[in-house]
């Protein structure tokens, strides 16, 4: 028999400024579940969070907590007003009989030594103390609001392997799909005010959720088809047995209401990457480079290159220098050692994790404009503001909206808008995937799965790293970053473990009964550089610019609409110049790719 629910939400309906944001949503939490709670930004989820933790009223609807259960609470933003320290603030949470070492062990396992000062907490640590006082009591239902927010790797992993040691029920919003996927046993969609249930996890969601949406457009093109016929009756039937078929007018009408309030599924972002000019084939390479602040090495000999079209992902703990390291390869930070050096024609667009580059002062439009006119340059083309803003799903009245007011969501969506309607062939992406829903998340992988260029991302999302890049530059501590093939899945299976392991271990000691292994013929002697092979290594780089260069003139010049018509030959002329000379580049960067990996080979 079925134990009965410890919470329970019943057709909870709550209006926010004459739009209603929950029509009839319900919620049911059963001892030990595991429920993710999903839907797009805006719709609710946290505020019904907020109802079921009994934080906000609602207007209408049912909440029952069973006498007894005890239902903790995990806020976006934490409130430490009255705390001096993250344990007083920990400690505060814990209810009579509660274990006071847990408070202390929470903190530990979280990298806190409760020592802290509250007012100057980092949104990481804040994060990290809020996890602390909601998890030590060891409640019967834990309501948990973005938990992996602000985390790092480690950090993520940890609460993953916590929360599934736990016996207490679950309830959690996250845009996190690896840490929905191992954590939930049912999913409940709101969508439109309203709530459904699936009795599996979020693994099963998105299949369930496209039929759903489908099998609801089907049923608006039935109605629709419906009222036409009844529109056709209504000019040609209705004048014989008037008063008989009043019924059937009164039908029509109530069908078109229907119609009209139709539930639709919500807007989704439309995303289109402008594509600069292509980059030489060598976008960046560094050369045993590093950097140390205050005698603490953050990158310590270095070396990598990246080619053109490379999916590259940094990954490590906060605080390990993933923005410094991406700062040296882009060329914002010299090393204090060795060489960084960027390829010829990169055209560089950056999404910072901080918002930084947005002006809380200006205007949604302004930001995409830059306060010059109503229009946008999206790959070269002119689009209207307002156009241009729905993509991204800003309503067209937000267009005067300050960007200080926007929610998380809202300013990373304004973020990918400037940033993905510039020219570019390397994007460098800081912490793209914070406070942006999973449909935006999906969006987002097909659009850079199709850009042409290059793609650097820094990236706490196991998931997101899985389907975007082809290889990961791991923090191993002390400075050593070291790259592994493959997504992040690809690295744990070579690490053994996620990035809070150690290097790998040595190899197992040889058993005395085993055979020795044979000795190993010395390896011959590597050959020196030719002095042709030299010369060509010191002047191709050179040529290679002036190659660049002169196709660059030459584009110039068919960039004139009016050459072929004015010149035919001179416009073939040009044409095959640009053939030739884009031929002559691409063997030159071919030959000076492969003396570069000659000489490596010889120097090492």
């Amino acid at each position: 028999m079925a134990l009965p629910p410890l919470l329970t939400l019943q057709d909870v309906a709550l209006t926010f400024g004459g739009t209603p944001l929950l029509v009839g949503a319900s919620l049911s939490v059963g001892p030990g579940e595991r429920v993710c709670l999903v839907g797009r930004n805006g719709s609710g989820k946290s505020t019904l969070l907020k109802v079921a933790a009994g934080f906000v009223e609602p207007d209408r609807g049912v909440r029952f907590v069973q006498p007894g259960a005890t239902v903790r609470y995990l806020p976006q933003e934490p409130d430490f007003e009255g705390f001096a320290t993250t344990l007083a603030y920990v400690e505060a949470g814990l209810g009579p009989g509660d274990d006071e070492y847990r408070a202390r062990y929470l903190l530990n396992e979280l990298g806190l030594t409760g020592e802290e000062s509250t007012a100057a907490l980092s949104g990481g640590e804040a994060r990290r103390a809020a996890l602390a006082r909601t998890l030590a009591p060891a409640p019967d239902i834990l309501l948990l609001d973005e938990p992996t927010n602000h985390l790092d790797l480690p950090a993520i992993e940890w609460l993953e392997a916590e929360l599934k040691g736990l016996r207490t029920a679950l309830v959690i919003i996250s845009h996190d799909r690896r840490f929905l996927e191992n954590l939930s046993r049912a999913t409940v969609w709101l969508d439109r005010g309203l709530t459904r249930r699936l009795e599996r996890g979020f693994e099963a969601f998105e299949e369930w959720r496209d039929a759903t949406l489908a099998e609801e457009e089907r049923d608006r093109q039935k109605l629709a088809r419906k009222i036409a016929d009844e529109e056709h009756w209504m000019r040609y039937g209705v004048t014989a047995r008037r008063k008989r078929n009043q019924r059937r007018v009164s039908e029509l009408a109530d069908l078109r209401t229907t119609l009209r309030e139709a539930r639709r599924a919500q807007g989704s972002v439309a995303m289109t990457l402008a594509d600069g000019e292509t980059s030489g084939k060598l976008v960046m390479e560094a050369e045993r480079a590093s950097k140390a602040y205050d005698g603490r090495p953050i990158v310590r000999d270095f070396s990598i290159r990246i080619a053109r079209g490379d999916r590259v992902g940094v990954v490590g703990s906060n605080g390990a220098g993933k923005t410094t390291l991406l700062n040296m390869l882009t060329g914002a930070l010299p090393p204090d050692e060795g060489r960084v050096r960027q390829g010829a024609g990169i055209e560089m667009v950056t999404l910072d994790q901080r918002r930084e580059t947005l002006d809380p002062a200006w205007t949604v439009a302004e930001a995409l404009t830059g306060g010059r006119g109503d229009t946008v340059m999206v790959a070269g083309t002119p689009k209207h503001v307002i156009g241009y803003m729905k993509d991204f799903l800003f309503a067209p009245e937000q267009a005067r909206t300050p960007v200080g007011v926007l929610s998380g969501g809202e300013r990373a969506r304004l973020m990918l808008a400037r940033a993905l309607a510039r020219p570019s062939n390397l994007m460098v992406l800081d912490e793209p995937t914070n406070d942006l829903d999973l449909e935006t998340l999906d969006l987002l992988q097909e659009t850079l799965a199709d850009y042409a260029g290059t793609v650097l991302l820094v990236s706490h999302d196991r998931d997101f790293l899985d389907r975007i890049v082809g290889s990961v530059i791991v923090a191993e501590g002390d400075g050593r970053w070291v790259e592994y093939a493959g997504g992040y899945s690809d690295m744990v299976a070579q690490r053994g473990s996620g990035i809070a392991a150690r290097a790998a271990p040595a190899a197992p000691a040889r058993r005395s009964d085993e055979p020795k292994a044979a000795p190993q013929p010395r390896p011959p002697q590597k050959r020196r550089l030719s002095a042709n092979e030299t010369h060509a290594l010191k002047t191709l780089p050179k040529r290679m610019a002036e190659l660049e260069t002169r196709i660059a003139e030459l584009q110039r010049r068919l960039d004139d609409a009016t050459l072929y018509a004015r010149d035919p030959a001179g416009f073939a002329k040009v044409t095959d110049a640009i053939t030739a000379a884009q031929t002559e580049l691409n063997a030159a960067e071919e030959r000076w790719l492969e003396l570069e990996i000659l000489r490596e080979e010889i120097g090492g």
